[in-house]
């Protein structure tokens, strides 16, 4: 065919772009997985709330006890006339008295029935409460992450072996392990992140599990296994990081759950015990002084919903930002 049917008559009609300055349409240009996970979670405004509540009060739980005026076991007194008078929610007979003798003093959240001051004791309470969910629910993913993978991998005998027991463990009710726990360790945050590390891989390992029945047989793992990897290998090498988006996701609705948990173990004596504190001692102490004191509650109360708010939006946010939807891309 000659040039001059296709339209082409000299040399002149074409011209070479290699010089030319080109935009790049940064709408359509590419990124990588967790980027694009960070985008559009940063789009979120509800987690982006939850993020920020979280920080506060984990900023609150670390500063807070350290540049407090009191230490949280301290209890504010004078003594006058050889007579100790404490700040506490004053007694009627020492109310003008004891308000000229703390005047000087200043308790944001109070003091407890003890005369400690509730500020100080609120932000340790937070931060025990952070710490034991923290380290029970990651003792947790890597005990129920491994075991799913495991029996999602290998399958067969060894797959029903290992669900029939977590179908056992399962259906014991939480109350009579803690019992069980009760008998055999002493109260105190030891009790609480056994009775947490018992009962919450459960849900870690069925997650997990589900991911690597999905996963194995894709063609990575073929390739890998044809390269003679061993099992092991493509299990913690190949398949997991490709189910940690959703292992994040279950965690951070674990979080607030485990708060819970040891708030509930707290409030109902087998948990954190004196002088320690901890969100659920903190209610259980507001509680039985709720008709005397009913502000003592408060505190602990607000600070227990607004973690458990944070963290459920900062799940729902990775959900969603791990598997958007259409019209959200």
């Amino acid at each position: 065919m000659r040039n001059e049917e296709l339209g082409i008559r000299n040399a002149d009609d074409f011209e070479f772009i290699a010089g030319r300055d080109l935009n790049v349409d940064l709408n359509f240009a590419s990124q990588g997985y967790w980027k694009g996970v960070a985008v559009h979670f940063c789009r979120n405004k509800l987690a982006v709330a939850g993020v920020i509540i979280v920080a506060v009060i984990m900023l609150f739980a670390i500063l807070a006890p350290i540049v407090s005026t009191y230490g949280y076991q301290e209890i504010v007194a004078v003594n006058v006339d050889g007579k100790q008078i404490v700040a506490k929610s004053l007694e009627p007979q020492f109310a003008g008295e004891a308000q000229n003798l703390f005047a000087d003093k200043t308790f944001l959240f109070g003091t407890d029935d003890m005369g400690r001051d509730l500020w100080t004791r609120t932000w340790f309470g937070a931060r025990v409460s952070l710490l034991i969910a923290f380290v029970a629910i990651f003792i947790d993913m890597i005990i129920g992450m491994s075991y799913g993978l495991i029996s999602g991998y290998f399958g067969g005998h060894v797959d029903n072996i290992m669900q029939r027991f977590i179908e056992i463990a399962g259906s014991i009710p939480t109350l009579v392990i803690i019992s069980i726990l009760a008998i055999f360790m002493d109260k105190g945050i030891g009790l609480v992140i056994a009775a947490l590390l018992v009962t919450e891989w459960i849900g870690m390992s069925k997650i997990s599990r589900a991911e690597c029945l999905k996963l194995k047989e894709r063609e990575y793992v073929l390739a890998s296994r044809t390269l003679g990897a061993g099992s092991f290998h493509i299990i913690f090498k190949q398949i997991l990081p490709n189910t940690i988006g959703p292992i994040i996701t279950q965690v951070m609705f674990s979080i607030p759950v485990a708060i819970f948990t040891e708030a509930f173990l707290s409030f109902v004596g087998v948990g954190i015990v004196l002088p320690q504190c901890s969100i659920g001692s903190l209610i259980e102490a507001g509680f039985n002084n709720i008709t005397v004191l009913p502000y003592q509650i408060l505190p602990p109360i607000c600070v227990l919903a607004l973690l458990m708010l944070g963290f459920n939006l900062i799940g729902d946010g990775f959900r969603e930002a791990l598997a958007p939807k259409i019209e959200n891309m």
